[in-house]
């Protein structure tokens, strides 16, 4: 007698069935602070580009800086920049607070609960050559 091949499962069988689990059980996607960081100086430089007009300036202005602290999908910015001169800075501060946390909650998916600005420099927008009183 020889052996009989095992019967391979006939089509149409139903395949064994794995549970799914809804989307919000599977895991999370985690974005770092170095990221978060970046995205906030990228949005930052983007909203000085737009709401400073002093071209001469632009030149010389170091690009602005972040400092993140994330924990429990919120996040905490912190800038640090220089602004051409002059300028409103009350009304640019509030643009570019605005604007940079409307960016990051946009592009991570987080709650923005604080920017913090610190402003390093005003810079000329005629440079920064001296003059002397005449």
């Amino acid at each position: 007698m020889t052996p009989q091949p095992e019967a391979a499962p006939q089509a149409g069988a139903a395949a064994p069935t794995q549970l799914v689990l809804p989307a919000a059980e599977r895991g999370a996607t985690v974005i770092p602070d170095k990221v978060v960081a970046r995205i906030a100086a990228r949005a930052a430089k983007e909203a000085l580009a737009t709401d400073t007009d002093t071209s001469g300036a632009h030149a010389k202005l170091a690009g602005p800086r972040a400092s993140v602290t994330v924990g429990s999908g919120t996040a905490r910015l912190g800038l640090t920049l220089d602004l051409p001169y002059p300028v409103d800075l009350a009304g640019v501060s509030r643009r570019l607070q605005q604007y940079v946390s409307e960016r990051v909650a946009h592009l991570t998916g987080m709650r923005v609960t604080e920017v913090t600005l610190a402003i390093e420099h005003l810079i000329p927008a005629d440079g920064l050559e001296r003059r002397r009183v005449q």
